[in-house]
């Protein structure tokens, strides 16, 4: 009896110690904890990373004398030759990734834009390849390789289930140096960086930089989460805050972009601005929610449907609009023609619509029809001594002089003086400047008042949003 006492102890004991180290090693195989190599990934994936390297011709006047000889003068004609137009080429790089193995490539629309000739390397062999579609408002472009070829693919992920402190790995062609990895985490989710109309980007602190634009960021199981596109960063190299295009949203564009060579949005018409305390306060709605209808647009699908200025909108086709920024999200990612229900609170209560979409492409379209966008901008040269830069306007002259594409809008600079807050920015000529303080930048007399409106403020810094080629930046510009 006393034998059996004990064997039955014992078989407790260890049933006890069973479960409590199997619990134990069951938590720990479950925990991600960081890889010890990265080798055998980057191993699987980098025959389907791709660099790309674009060339377009550049016609500048070359004419080192800003003013004109009298008629008759002899060194009008000594110096003729200098007027003459002249041409060079131009090249930019980046990075992408095959989704198709008959060399259907991904990389982003300002890496191939205004190109004349696109060579895609893969694998160091080199291939002509075609756009098959470009969007410059989600920033994302599909190539094809021109050959019979099959190449090795890569897939894309969920990206709707990563989660911030996920590890990420990126491959691309930063500075031209190809075949690079880097690693990191993602750092936050659905950033908004006022780059594009669209904006939900993935930050992460995997080294991105110059020539990384277009190529993959994926996850540990090998699939792409997100299309590297922007960085954050006081020098032009990466600091460890870069932006990638989520998956689950680049996909509907491509898909979009292979189909029809361009993309098909849902299209509203009105223009919205945020719900701020005081609106919500005088509309006697709970809370500052939802997107405040400023304008309805003649004759667009919002007059059509019946709504007005002063509306603020709760719901689009069963989904919340928390914020202004969701609704032109969810509006652009209905299919047109699409009859769409909306919840819109007015008269301090609650309404219901029903909108038939339009298509934004369209409208788009034929606003470029009517109006005078191609008109020269002609503006003076500005001097921000406080600063340290000069500012021009953008025509064709200046675009051509600094090689600045039709898809980028902003100021040029054309001179930083040394040791001054622009060039310890790490500001230099023939920089763009698109956006300062979030504020869309047109002309030198804008910025200008900015800088100077935020100098008398005594502010410690500004965010400058800077396009240098095509490759867009945002840094810090300290005033101190």
């Amino acid at each position: 009896m006393v034998y059996k006492k004990i064997m039955k102890l014992s078989y407790k004991k260890f049933y006890i110690w069973f479960v409590f180290f199997y619990f134990i090693f069951n938590i720990e195989g479950h925990t991600k904890n960081p890889p010890s190599s990265f080798a055998d990934l980057a191993d699987e994936l980098m025959p389907s990373v791709v660099n790309i390297s674009t060339t377009q011709t550049i016609k500048t006047q070359a004419n080192p004398f800003p003013f004109q000889f009298p008629p008759g003068s002899p060194f009008g004609e000594m110096f003729k030759e200098f007027d003459k137009p002249t041409e060079r080429k131009a090249t930019s790089l980046g990075s992408g990734f095959i989704i198709k193995k008959d060399g259907t490539v991904i990389t982003n629309n300002h890496v191939i834009a205004n190109a004349e000739d696109i060579i895609v390397r893969v694998n160091n062999k080199e291939y002509q390849a075609k756009v098959v579609g470009a969007d410059p408002y989600s920033d994302i472009a599909v190539l094809k390789i021109e050959t019979s070829d099959t190449f090795k693919i890569v897939e894309f992920g969920n990206s709707d289930k990563s989660r911030v402190g996920d590890w990420v790995v990126a491959i691309g062609n930063p500075f031209g140096l190809g075949g690079t990895v880097t690693s990191g985490i993602i750092s936050a989710r659905n950033r908004d960086i006022n780059l594009t109309r669209y904006d939900d980007f993935i930050q992460t602190d995997a080294s991105i930089n110059q020539g990384n634009s277009g190529g993959p960021l994926f996850n540990l199981d090998g699939d792409v989460i997100g299309i590297n596109t922007a960085i954050i960063s006081p020098s032009g190299a990466s600091s460890g805050i870069g932006f990638a295009i989520p998956a689950n949203y680049a996909s509907t564009i491509i898909d979009q972009l292979i189909k029809f060579g361009e993309t098909k949005r849902g299209w509203l018409g009105v223009r919205i601005q945020e719900v701020t305390k005081e609106i919500a306060s005088v509309a006697n709605l709970d809370e500052p929610r939802g997107a405040f209808i400023g304008g309805v647009s003649e004759g667009s699908p919002a007059e059509k449907g019946g709504m007005k200025s002063g509306d603020i909108v709760l719901e689009f086709d069963g989904q919340k609009i928390k914020t202004m920024r969701n609704l032109p999200k969810v509006v652009a990612n209905t299919p047109p023609n699409k009859r769409v229900a909306l919840k819109v609170w007015r008269d301090k209560k609650k309404r219901s619509f029903t909108v038939k979409l339009g298509e934004l492409e369209k409208f788009n379209a034929a606003a470029n029809e009517k109006s005078d966008d191609n008109k020269e901008i002609i503006s003076d040269e500005i001097e921000i001594d406080d600063i340290g830069l000069r500012l021009l306007g953008l025509n064709k002259n200046t675009r051509s002089k600094y090689n600045i594409s039709e898809s980028v809008k902003g100021v040029v600079i054309t001179a930083v003086k040394r040791d001054s807050f622009a060039a310890k920015a790490g500001l230099n000529v023939g920089n763009v400047i698109s956006q300062i303080a979030q504020k869309e930048i047109q002309e030198p007399s804008q910025a200008k008042k900015i800088f100077d409106d935020f100098i008398k403020k005594d502010a410690d810094s500004l965010l400058l949003q800077v396009f240098e080629g095509e490759f867009s930046r945002f840094l810090i510009l300290k005033l101190k």
